[in-house]
């Protein structure tokens, strides 16, 4: 990669890991309902899920180039399908007083939402393909550029996560607006997930 194209890159990593989507969602509603601990402990399952997302990317873009994209299109659909039920189990809780939303499962959760997660996998092939392949068609070039990703998206996913710690006491007080908001947040990311689906087979 040329040194000139290293600030867009960065650049490029910077805007795809702090939007908003299903990690960085799920990573400040699991800091607001069990706190920093377990959203820790979460977090650990969405950098090892987005490492071996980044290190798949890596691979099928070097074997099989622009082909690998079509292929994003069926984890999407799971991937909305998981975050549709994660969304409707937040707004029951509003509904129900005292009780979580049963949609903690720790380190697997959070590995199991970035294997599912289009985003992650559309952000990975993107700065494989538009960044390393145009000036390398080397492994080495694609697996180092593959290494350095999880450090963006997870990064942001801590910045999330530490936001919803020191909101805990905002979110006791406004719990059932908060839900409200949680779900639709969630529930517009299945969305998105769909429509990527469905343009990666067109």
């Amino acid at each position: 990669m040329p040194i000139k194209i290293i600030p867009s890159f960065l650049l490029f990593c910077f805007a795809g890991a702090v939007t908003p989507g299903p990690a960085n969602l799920l990573s400040l509603y699991t800091a607001l309902q069990y706190g920093k601990e377990k959203a820790l402990k979460q977090w650990t399952g969405l950098f090892v899920g987005f490492t071996i997302v980044s290190l798949a990317s890596a691979v099928l873009t070097y074997c099989i180039g622009s082909m690998v994209k079509k292929y994003a299109g069926i984890f999407a659909f799971a991937g909305a399908a998981y975050l549709a039920y994660l969304s409707f189990r937040i707004l029951r809780t509003t509904y129900e007083s005292g009780e979580r939303c049963v949609v903690y499962r720790g380190f697997f959760s959070g590995l199991f939402v970035q294997l599912t997660n289009a985003k992650v996998m559309i952000f990975c092939f993107t700065a494989l393909s538009s960044y390393v392949l145009p000036y390398s068609q080397g492994f080495t070039s694609l697996l180092l550029t593959a290494f350095f990703l999880p450090f963006t998206g997870p990064v942001a996913n801590l910045a999330w996560l530490f936001a919803g710690t020191s909101m805990q006491r905002f979110f006791v007080t406004h719990r059932k607006g908060i839900n409200i908001a949680m779900f639709a947040a969630l529930l517009s990311c299945a969305v998105s997930l769909v429509v990527t689906g469905v343009q990666t087979f067109y």
